[in-house]
């Protein structure tokens, strides 16, 4: 199993988990529910970046369920990782893996879209309402405050909605009460507050927003979808657990309920980035729960909250840094070297080195197949070094029997020349000259060492020396296609321009034989240190 599948097949392990502790712990609180599932969405959300940092463990699953349950979800596989060593054009994948990163984010960027479309109704909502200013709303308010633990009450807005009765926002939470909020009776009055006011407490509103951010985000995974429905009907379960808790009777919140449900039918559906007190869909379970009076509706303690939070964390840790479900075994890591025009490169000496500090070695043959036999799952570094190209040092990660296949194209190197450019000191020494503006130049490019046909001396720059100055100046320069030298720059901002002058104007007149890669003529880079010394008389 690859990619996407492997990192869908191990959150959804965790969602699981979730999902049945819920389901056998039906007779506990609402809370206590809500809690294990607000704490499994987020443990499996953080499975994928685990998978990319933990140490990988060789722990072998049962391969069929495994695949039973990447086929369930309908999961595609993912592109193959080619960041790090470029394939030659022969040995890509299939293009049509390049557009799952596009159809991840389009499915992504309409969830967020939709989710910041439901945010920007209610602030629109919000500051088109009226702050209320009913005394009996605002003492039934802070009454009822006290009693949760609030800090201080939140705001209460009538808005022009009819039906509207929800809870939203984060650092000041506020409460949206249809027009007519001011003709209820304090029995109403006191219930929606009530409700209302356990969601800000327990902080309802941040989690079911966070939680659907990451739905959003794993929109492929149906799990995830599943799960913030449920969290989001046991949070009203144990609100209006928190309801009963002030006193009020199940049977009059159950009627009070109703009418509220039964008046928002025909209005507009609440924004799902809202709270609302009464859906209709969840309305029958909430009365059935309510009526219940053997129903617990306790609110969870310090210790169970950590304990479940930790034993879901670790389940992700643990199901993160599971190895492969289907390579377990060693296998023999091959694959073929390449230059940069797509030719194979024989006798290429590679070096293979492990966590456990075993190094293998192998060399490619006249195809410029390489192999090495038998290398197990694991962390290695992947190294070569050729004349005239660049050294390779590259980390690789076998976990899917794809990794143990490579493709390496090795990148021509730099060439490199230092020259000591030496005059007499003077004896008397003058101060320097003031510095004249450099010139900025560009520089770029790579290739094997070409052969120097002309050479030229930098000539020591005549105020320096009277000034009894020293520099090294380094620079880079491209050796042309015909073998000239362009786009010469000193590369350090700490060199006397005379110094970068005289320098920048020797490099740039040598030539070289042209540079050739199997016959095609190429540019590449060159470093040059120039050290300009004095001797003494």
């Amino acid at each position: 199993m690859t990619g996407a599948a492997d990192a869908i097949a191990r959150s959804s392990i965790v969602l699981l988990i979730a999902l049945a502790g819920c389901a056998a712990w039906r007779r506990r609180s609402a809370a206590v529910r809500h809690m294990v599932l607000g704490a499994g969405i987020f443990s499996a959300a953080a499975v994928v970046p685990l998978m990319l940092v933990l140490p990988l463990w060789n722990v072998s699953y049962p391969r069929a369920a495994m695949a039973w349950s990447a086929a369930s979800l309908g999961v595609a596989e993912t592109a193959a990782n080619t960041s790090e060593i470029e394939p030659a054009p022969e040995r890509r994948d299939p293009p049509t893996g390049s557009l799952l990163p596009w159809v991840w984010a389009l499915g992504c960027g309409i969830g967020l879209t939709l989710l910041g479309v439901g945010l920007a109704r209610l602030a629109r909502l919000t500051s088109q309402a009226e702050r209320i200013a009913d005394p009996r709303w605002l003492l039934a308010c802070e009454r009822l405050s006290d009693a949760f633990g609030l800090r201080r009450p939140p705001a209460l807005l009538r808005t022009g909605a009819p039906d509207l009765i929800a809870t939203w926002g984060l650092f000041r939470p506020c409460v949206l009460l249809p027009h007519d909020a001011g003709r209820w009776d304090q029995t109403r009055m006191d219930i929606v507050l009530a409700h209302e006011l356990a969601h800000v407490r327990r902080r309802d509103w941040l989690l079911q927003i966070a939680s659907e951010c990451l739905r959003a985000v794993f929109w492929f995974n149906p799990l995830f979808g599943v799960a913030c429905r449920r969290l989001r009907r046991e949070s009203e379960h144990a609100c209006d657990d928190a309801v009963l808790g002030t006193g009020v009777a199940a049977e009059q919140y159950a009627a009070e309920l109703v009418d509220i449900a039964r008046a928002s039918r025909s209005s507009a559906p609440v924004p799902a980035a809202a709270l609302p007190i009464a859906r209709p869909s969840s309305l029958e379970r909430r009365i059935a729960a309510m009526l219940n009076t053997t129903r617990d509706r306790g609110r969870p303690t310090g210790l169970a909250i950590v304990t479940i939070t930790v034993g879901l964390l670790g389940i992700a840790f643990a199901v993160s840094a599971a190895g492969s479900s289907t390579q377990t075994a060693p296998l023999p890591l091959a694959g073929q070297v390449y230059d940069p025009t797509g030719g194979v490169m024989p006798q290429v000496a590679l070096t293979l080195e492990g966590q456990d500090s075993v190094t293998e070695h192998a060399t490619t043959d006249s195809s410029g197949r390489f192999e090495f036999p038998s290398v197990a799952p694991g962390r290695y570094v992947l190294s070569a070094a050729v004349a005239g190209f660049r050294p390779l040092r590259h980390e690789l990660a076998l976990k899917q029997a794809r990794d143990w296949e490579r493709a390496i194209t090795l990148q021509v190197g730099i060439v490199q020349e230092s020259i000591v450019v030496t005059d007499r000191r003077k004896p008397a020494a003058t101060p320097a000259p003031p510095a004249a503006p450099g010139t900025p130049l560009r520089v770029g490019g790579n290739v094997k060492a070409p052969l120097k046909t002309l050479d030229v001396k930098p000539v020591y720059p005549e105020p320096m020396r009277d000034a009894g100055l020293e520099g090294v100046v380094p620079i880079e320069a491209v050796i042309g296609t015909d073998g000239s030298v362009t786009g010469v720059r000193v590369v350090s901002a700490q060199v006397h321009p005379d110094f970068a002058r005289a320098a920048v104007e020797a490099v740039g007149q040598w030539q070289f034989t042209p540079t050739l890669l199997n016959g095609t003529a190429v540019e590449i880079v060159m470093t040059v240190k120039v050290e300009f010394r004095l001797a003494e008389e």
